[in-house]
């Protein structure tokens, strides 16, 4: 008479997810109070990233930059002084004298017309805004890379949650075919299955260690901390809709505010201002001039002797008119409107990358919210079906392969349901980035959504 006594109950192998489960929530409640969350990480990374620092630098300059333009309109003033001493042999009179000579000098200019430095000075306005969408960019940049360090970890968490408690049920199922095995109730085989499933799931165990340190490392480096531990979303996951649903709605929000887009329309700005500087090479200019000049020095009235002292002042307008320059204006006006033309063509070759982008955003949610929806149902499928397997192996018509198959499928099918939702997540935060829009406020609706 076959007995099936030495199998495993049905409610054991289904509580082993359960039990790895609950034993990693444990282990990240006791962390709990220095858990982080998003935004709180996020501050941290814009303090310390380097990458970021750098931009804020570099904005910093380009301001400072943009301000050196605005010299070109207001006065200019200089001091100089000189002094210089010699000595006067007059041949054949047998008598020298020294002579000494000292001046100083306060000199003063105001453009009054001059065109090409007004037109300097509105480009060093609109390299501002360059300057500001470039710090935006950064900023955007830096948002992404600190959400997706944040998501690695958790899904890093969660594989190697699942390979452990993917561990405990195989260990379970090789030791109820060892049990058959010596009650004779099964053959070799089912031992020597379940023994090879257990030792690459100790290989994958291995590997998600690692592949979690590395994570980590990663994020610490990122935020400068250690140890950093983030919040996992709270169960049930409730992830948002996409609004607007209209990936031309995304598209055009992308033609007004995306930075890629307004540096290149500034930067076509600069060109034609730049071609207007080059014409006004043939234009003439007008500037205030002014000086005062202490001299002292010998009089030059014979037979004065001694040294006299001068006062000069003077005030007049300095004109200027250039009349040929070897061709270099007009070559340099050639040289600005082919430069002209190449922005324009940058213009439309950035409006063409936004747009694709965005699109190609917009429709990847979609198709992540799909997969997770999908992978839910596949999730209760899997269930299923390793509960059936398990109940037929017990009744005798599937046998050890038949459980550990439909065991690893449930615990691949979680993983990737995990991942499928942070790929949502950060694929949100990717379209408002495509499409120009996304802003460090943007987290708090992912904050939302951790566990408090």
């Amino acid at each position: 008479m076959t007995s099936y006594s030495a199998s495993p109950p049905l409610h054991r192998n289904r509580s082993a997810l359960g039990r790895a489960a609950l034993a990693a929530l444990l282990t990240f409640s006791a962390a709990g109070a220095q858990a982080q969350n998003l935004l709180e990480l996020f501050e941290a990374a814009r303090g310390f990233d380097a990458g970021y620092l750098s931009a804020r630098s570099q904005f910093d300059a380009n301001l400072a930059r943009a301000e050196q333009a605005r010299a070109g309109l207001l006065p200019q003033a200089g001091l100089s002084a000189g002094a210089n001493w010699g000595n006067v042999d007059t041949a054949g009179a047998g008598a020298s004298r020294s002579i000494n000579n000292q001046n100083v000098t306060l000199s003063a200019n105001q453009p009054l017309y001059r065109p090409a430095n007004r037109l300097a000075f509105e480009q060093g306005q609109l390299s501002v805004e360059v300057a500001r969408s470039q710090l935006v960019q950064a900023e955007q940049e830096l948002v992404l890379r600190t959400t997706s360090a944040y998501f690695d970890v958790l899904a890093a968490i969660d594989t190697l949650a699942f390979v452990q408690a993917q561990k405990s049920a195989v260990s379970e199922q090789l030791a109820s075919a060892k049990r058959n095995f010596e009650v004779g109730t099964t053959t070799i085989t089912d031992s020597r299955e379940a023994q090879a499933r257990f030792d690459l799931v100790v290989a994958q165990e291995i590997a998600a260690e690692n592949d979690l340190r590395v994570k980590r490392l990663a994020l610490d480096q990122l935020v400068g901390k250690s140890d950093v531990t983030p919040r996992p979303l709270a169960v049930p996951v409730a992830l948002p809709a996409v609004s607007p649903a209209n990936p031309e709605a995304w598209v055009a929000q992308a033609e007004t505010t995306h930075p890629t887009i307004l540096q290149a329309t500034r930067g076509l700005e600069i060109a034609q201002l730049e071609t207007r500087r080059a014409e006004a090479g043939h234009k003439p200019t007008l500037d205030l001039v002014g000086q005062y000049q202490v001299a002292r020095g010998p009089s030059t009235l014979f037979p004065t002797a001694g040294n006299v002292r001068t006062n000069t002042a003077s005030v007049g307008v300095q004109f200027n008119m250039p009349l040929f320059a070897g061709y270099a204006i007009q070559n340099r006006v050639k040289e600005t409107l082919a430069l002209e033309e190449k922005a324009r063509t940058d213009l439309e070759a950035a409006r063409r990358g936004v747009t694709q982008a965005t699109r190609s955003a917009y429709f990847g949610v979609l198709s992540g919210q799909g997969q997770v929806k999908a992978l839910e149902a596949a999730e209760a499928s899997s269930q299923s079906a390793l509960e059936a397997n398990q109940l037929g192996y017990q009744v005798g018509v599937r046998i050890n392969i038949d459980v550990l198959n439909a065991q690893s499928q449930l615990f691949q099918t979680k993983r990737d349901l995990a991942q499928a939702r942070y790929n949502v997540l950060l694929g949100q935060l990717r379209l408002k980035q495509a499409s120009g829009q996304l802003t460090p406020a943007d987290l708090q609706a992912i904050n939302a959504l951790l566990a408090q």
